[in-house]
């Protein structure tokens, strides 16, 4: 086994806030739906948008290890890494391996569809979205029924994503605590397979880009619900 392990910064503070952030929504969002307090559910429905929308532009302007050309292989990269996994057992990975990449764009892409729809669905009752009235009504169930059903999924991808990261831990692999953190001690020899340091972009960028985002979200769609609680 590697014993020489090096402490190395691999995630900045605005991906490990998405994250984290975005865990907490999704729950939010759950208890509020079961609950029925739809104002409470649009809330957090928009404050989940301003930090998908940050993330989407981050994966392109912002930290190397946050950026999506960083993660998002080949399927040939990920069969071989698949394989070597299975010959070798799981090692510690700069940043998201490359089957974790796949997940993060399949949550993000789950997710955006989970808000889109909502913007148009309806509990057929109190609660309507933003947009409903500028689709048929068929339409508008349809995107209701894909808004319940797309959550159900986003909750399987959810638990296969929380089996995977215990899987890591029990592996030796404390990717964890490095979403805490933001570091994570890895083998020398897995560093050597990066030329160069790992680049971070100014969290004062992506601070930036959530006032702007968020002030639009709040401004068109956040205020008109608060102010009918």
């Amino acid at each position: 086994m590697e014993q020489n392990l090096v402490k190395v910064k691999v995630w900045d503070l605005p991906t490990r806030v998405f994250h984290w952030g975005m865990l907490c929504l999704l729950g939010g969002l759950w208890w509020t739906a079961d609950a029925g307090e739809m104002e409470w559910h649009q809330i957090l429905a928009y404050g989940l948008m301003v930090l998908v929308g940050v993330r989407l532009i981050w994966g392109v302007m912002g930290s190397e290890t946050a950026r999506f050309s960083h993660f998002v292989r080949s399927p040939k990269t990920v069969i071989s890494y698949l394989g070597e996994t299975r010959r070798e057992g799981i090692s510690a990975s700069i940043g998201h391996n490359p089957v974790g990449g796949y997940m993060v764009i399949t949550l993000i892409t789950l997710v955006c569809i989970q808000l889109i729809s909502g913007l148009f669905a309806t509990d057929e009752i109190f609660t309507e979205g933003p947009l409903y009235s500028l689709v048929s009504s068929d339409t508008a169930s349809w995107l209701t029924w894909l808004h319940k059903k797309n959550f159900d999924l986003i909750l399987v991808l959810a638990a296969v994503h929380v089996l995977a990261v215990v899987v890591h831990m029990v592996k030796g692999d404390k990717i964890l605590g490095a979403m805490f953190s933001g570091y994570k001690k890895l083998p020398a020899s897995k560093l050597g397979e990066h030329t160069g340091e790992l680049t971070f972009v100014s969290i004062l960028k992506a601070a930036i880009l959530a006032v702007v985002i968020g002030g639009l979200v709040v401004n068109y769609l956040m205020l008109p619900v608060i102010n009918m609680l």
